[in-house]
């Protein structure tokens, strides 16, 4: 896909955040209380879970990904529900002497970032990173998987073409509210190109009628951005809507691994300031964080 101004300055953001968390994970393995070495918690990536068996390998590969950006960082995955290995197993494993912090795979603060990670990390030692977000790696995987898909240069200086945002869904305002900044983000990558949000359940519009809105505005060569992190029911479903070119979901992108380490890292320097290791609806909000 061809470049532009706005793709640079995204890219050039995204490649900075990328170097700042790599520099500030190191220096975090070394930071120490009371003279003596912190050691590092485990990084736990949390996945929802998914009866479709390409979830779960998805996300395995994703989190071996992370491990090989940070070697010697103890990294696991865990699902809420669904697949093996459940949160409160993982979080058993790590004995009572263990910490970690918990890097939701979700894109906004809604009831499982809300309530069920806080529930599973209560009376340990844990701390809850920020969901995904609006960032700018999101943002460059989910452009990325545009163009795999087909999505060209010549799409995006089109008057003709826009992009349905498709995401699970949420009855949480806060969760529908960041899926509409992903939108905005994305939007400004593409070059101004429309992008409307759509979901798979709980929320409208469905991804059949955010094309609808679409072509309504003149735009009738539309593509699906694909707002998961896996494989799985809601994904086929929004890709089985789509007109034309499907993103596939994000699965193992290289910046989607820079951005998990990002959001623990993140986690890890606002509780060695004094803050709450669980900021992840201040986090949202500013999204670029």
């Amino acid at each position: 896909m061809g470049m532009t101004e706005r793709d640079s300055t995204f890219d050039s953001a995204a490649e900075l955040l990328g170097m700042i968390s790599t520099r500030l994970g190191a220096q975090l393995s070394h930071v120490q209380l009371n003279g003596a070495r912190r050691d590092r918690p485990t990084l736990v990536a949390v996945g929802h879970g998914s009866r479709d068996p390409r979830a779960a390998a998805a996300l395995s590969e994703l989190v071996e990904r992370v491990r090989e950006l940070r070697p010697g960082l103890d990294v696991r995955l865990a699902h809420i529900e669904l697949n093996a290995p459940l949160l409160p197993d993982v979080l058993a494993g790590l004995g009572t002497a263990g910490s970690a912090v918990l890097v939701p795979l979700l894109f906004g603060p809604g009831h499982h970032v809300k309530h069920d990670l806080p529930a599973a990390a209560a009376g340990g030692k844990v701390r809850i990173a920020a969901p995904l977000g609006a960032h700018p790696l999101l943002v460059e995987a989910l452009a990325d998987r545009l163009a795999e898909a087909g999505w060209t240069s010549a799409d995006s200086a089109s008057r003709g073409t826009g992009v349905v945002l498709a995401a699970a869904g949420s009855r949480d305002p806060e969760g529908l509210a960041a899926v509409r900044r992903i939108a905005a983000a994305l939007s400004e990558r593409l070059g101004g190109v429309p992008v409307v949000p759509a979901y798979a359940s709980a929320a409208t519009p469905t991804v059949s009628e955010a094309v609808r809105v679409l072509a309504a505005r003149g735009r009738h060569r539309v593509a699906v951005a694909s707002c998961f992190t896996a494989p799985g029911l809601f994904a086929a479903r929004a890709a089985a809507a789509a007109p034309g070119i499907a993103a596939p979901p994000l699965g193992a992108h290289p910046a989607l691994a820079r951005l998990l380490l990002h959001r623990y890292d993140h986690a890890l320097t606002t509780a060695v300031r004094g803050g709450c290791g669980q900021s992840f609806r201040r986090a949202e909000r500013v999204g670029t964080t």
